[in-house]
């Protein structure tokens, strides 16, 4: 019961964070993502063999849009295939904060909060909990000067929606 509770406060307290974090947060402090960036990566089997993104600002500096791809190489078990998907980064209703909604070719519709560090050179997007689904969490690192990112994209298994662990990795540079 005690870890229970422990569990419970933890989660508030991580929510307020992030809640409060996305309510300072402007579409302008996301500019630095701005154009296209082509991905680097080994193309390992099983592992993208080339990808690239881009985010642009759309509806008049009200939305930003990610448009990212992700090739793979066929292996021995299935053929080659192609990963496409958008994400829209909006502000919320009554302007209290910042959500994304992302789609992928795959079908899946993931939402997303979205938090800016204090020093504005990482942005996190974290799914709400569901004891039904797993949570993702797909985190930007700026890095020194304005033509490198880094990333990473995590994901908890249903049940236990803090328990991420990393899926993918990577990093990209400004076209």
């Amino acid at each position: 019961m005690r870890l229970l509770a422990v569990s419970i406060f933890v989660l508030a307290v991580a929510t307020q964070a992030l809640s409060a974090q996305s309510k300072s947060i402007r579409l302008e402090d996301l500019k630095f993502l701005a154009g296209e960036w082509k991905g680097e990566g080994g193309g390992k089997p099983g592992q993208a063999s080339a990808g690239g993104f881009s985010f642009t600002s759309e509806l008049q500096g009200k939305v930003l849009v990610r448009r990212s791809f992700s090739e793979y190489a066929a292996t021995p078990e299935r053929p080659g295939f192609r990963h496409d998907d958008l994400m829209v980064v909006y502000q919320d209703q009554g302007g209290k904060g910042f959500r994304a909604i992302y789609f992928d070719s795959e079908g899946h519709v993931i939402q997303y909060s979205v938090a800016l560090s204090e020093d504005k050179r990482t942005l996190t997007l974290i799914s709400e909990p569901s004891p039904t689904a797993p949570r993702f969490k797909f985190v930007y690192y700026r890095q020194q000067g304005d033509d490198t990112l880094t990333f990473e994209f995590d994901i908890a298994p249903t049940g236990k929606p803090d328990a991420f662990s990393k899926y993918v990795d990577g990093r990209a540079i400004r076209k």
